[in-house]
């Protein structure tokens, strides 16, 4: 049990301390800060442990958001402040040089509390203070300021708070106006019956894999289900992280289950679409599906690599970004732009739409037609962005990027051999031409050529060249979305020459599970636990090599044998990624946060 330590002079009609034991904590008091130091060492070494101002007044969402939150080792509001194991040695220490200059006695000069923490801050601890708004936290220093506090706190409802703010600030409309007005309201009452955020989100998953289910059985009755079932799953995702954010419940599993089950999800049930078409009305729409899950994985490459050549760029002067803001001062335009880029809660309303009331052909052309202008639009944004912006990268961006790149032993091999990268926007055109030549040579050849293979060794040497260098251009992180789209790319293109039944499928799973690859490494950079372990990615060959050995297996195989194989190549990444993904995500060593995601 956490231990809070309440430092000071007792507040008469004060509900502090009751308010401390409704959040979990077992409430020690101390008179001086010698005490406090006693009290702090005797406090279970792997517990949390809080120190808090006898003064304080404030609401209990305030020191909730201050004390509880799982995801920073240190943390404060005014008043309080807490540590976690990770970070007790930092607290102890501050605590240490109070008591020293203080000489032990009782507090009478300002907060404890408050001197600790600019005793973190002067030791170099990075302490997290939540964005508290209109939540009051104060230690009033005469009895005019507590009753002013007082008042303060009374005048601002606490659970309106909590509930408003366990809605994300930037959802887009569907979500915004349709699903959280009334989802938050089912957050709370999953966590006053004590459900966790996983179990939510496993519904969701579940709710979602019978809608694929339902779809896949081709019937119209089936298709109106699939839809009805897919917008329940929404609502569920929704809830999950909303019930995150209202009960404070992050955990490093969430982290794992909320980063993968959306993609799972969605690609499921375009799965079930497709399986439903052959069904139903006898119509092959594997490639489409197929099509459907590239483009929407790399829209998603193409965010998080812009996201990560950018997180910690020394300046941002581009015109454009300051027309984008001056835009969303403007209120219509910031839905309409938020709606255009088709995030989920707007492209699972439409699938599930289309799914009810037309065919899955009909709803997988509907889907790529809104990706491709959403991810056309979005890009065009961001290269301008790039290209009009001084800004100088850091060598964390540039291994991000690497580790996005995904690159395999020939590739790391072809490198050392050029050494000598290319000069500024030669870097991702370089990448784009070799990836648009291996899936050129894969879709206009004829099944069994080996120009493809020709295409790929190109490929192979143009990736190397690519990433020879830091990538720190200014439209480098254009590099991971390319290849990504050459690879994925040329498997739809063979698969689909390929001409047999049951190719295309294969193909479907085998980018799934190099998709889940690239997935779980953007989690793990963004969680600051680094990429894949070099084991795994030289394991399943890294992206130069998967290309090269899918057009060797189609230029020496038959069709019915490159099936096969592109099915157990299928199989054996999966399980290889999925293994070392699960044993990272429920370590000790996993990043405990809770990703936002997708903007639903």
């Amino acid at each position: 049990m956490p231990t809070a330590i309440v430092t000071g002079q007792p507040v008469p009609g004060s509900s502090l301390e009751s308010d401390l034991r409704s959040l979990g904590f077992d409430v020690r008091t101390a008179e001086s800060t010698a005490e406090a130091e006693t009290l702090l060492a005797a406090a279970p070494a792997g517990d949390r442990v809080a120190v808090v101002d006898a003064g304080f007044v404030g609401h209990v969402h305030a020191l909730r958001l201050g004390l509880t939150d799982p995801r920073f080792p240190l943390a404060a509001v005014p008043g309080a402040v807490t540590a976690q194991p990770a970070a007790r040695q930092a607290l102890t220490r501050a605590v240490a040089r109070e008591t020293s200059s203080g000489g032990g006695t009782a507090v009478a000069v300002g907060s404890l509390a408050d001197r600790i923490v600019t005793e973190l801050d002067a030791d170099g601890s990075e302490v997290h203070r939540p964005e508290l708004g209109s939540l009051v936290a104060v230690v009033p220093t005469d009895p005019q300021a507590r009753n002013e506090a007082r008042q303060a706190v009374a005048a601002v409802d606490d659970e309106a708070v909590r509930l408003k703010s366990a809605v994300k600030s930037r959802d887009g409309f569907f979500t915004t106006h349709c699903v959280s007005p009334y989802s938050r309201y089912i957050a709370r009452w999953c966590a006053r019956r004590g459900l966790t955020p996983n179990q939510v989100t496993t519904a969701s998953l579940l709710t979602a894999l019978i809608a694929a289910g339902c779809a896949a059985t081709g019937s119209r009755g089936g298709f109106i289900a699939a839809g009805v079932l897919l917008i329940a799953s929404f609502v569920l995702d929704c809830t999950d992280g909303q019930l995150a954010r209202y009960a404070l419940k992050y955990s490093t599993l969430g982290a794992w289950l909320d980063a993968t089950f959306d993609r799972a999800k969605e690609y499921a049930y375009y799965a079930g679409l497709a399986l439903g078409a052959a069904r139903g009305g006898h119509d092959d729409v594997w490639a489409l599906a197929l099509g459907a899950m590239v483009l929407q994985t790399c829209r998603h490459v193409v965010d998080f690599s812009f996201n990560e050549a950018n997180h910690d760029a020394t300046a941002n002067t581009s015109p454009t970004a300051a027309l984008s803001d001056k835009l969303d001062s403007v209120g219509w335009t910031v839905w309409v732009r938020r709606m255009i880029v088709l995030p989920i809660g707007e492209r699972w309303a439409m699938i599930a739409v289309l799914t009810a009331f037309t065919t899955p052909r009909i709803t997988f052309y509907a889907l790529l037609v809104g990706c491709a202008f959403a991810a056309a639009y979005t890009t065009a944004g961001r290269v301008l962005r790039s290209l009009t912006r001084r800004a100088r990268r850091t060598d964390r961006a540039a291994q991000a990027l690497a580790d996005l790149a995904d690159s395999g032993p020939l590739t790391e091999a072809v490198g050392r051999v050029a050494r000598r990268g290319l000069p500024g926007l030669a870097v991702p055109a370089v990448a784009l031409l070799g990836g648009a030549a291996v899936v050129a040579c894969s879709a206009f050849s004829p099944y069994g050529s080996a120009v493809p293979v020709i295409g790929a060794l190109g490929y192979v040497l143009a990736s190397a060249l690519a990433v020879a260098r830091p990538l720190k251009g200014a439209l480098d992180w254009l590099v991971p979305p390319f290849f990504r789209a050459a690879e994925y790319g040329t498997v739809l293109a063979l698969a689909g020459k390929a001409g047999v039944n049951g190719a295309l499928p294969a193909a479907f799973g085998l980018v799934a599970a190099v998709a889940y690859h690239h997935y779980d490494t953007v989690y793990r950079i963004r969680g600051n636990a680094g990429a894949s372990p070099a084991w795994l990615v030289r394991s399943i060959g890294g992206h130069d090599g998967r290309t090269l050995l899918v057009t060797v297996l189609a230029a020496a195989l038959t069709a019915a044998q490159f099936k096969a194989a592109l099915t157990v190549l299928a199989v054996v990444v999966a399980l290889l990624v999925l293994v070392e993904s699960i044993r990272f995500w429920v370590s000790a060593g996993a990043p405990a946060v809770h990703d936002e995601g997708e903007t639903a």
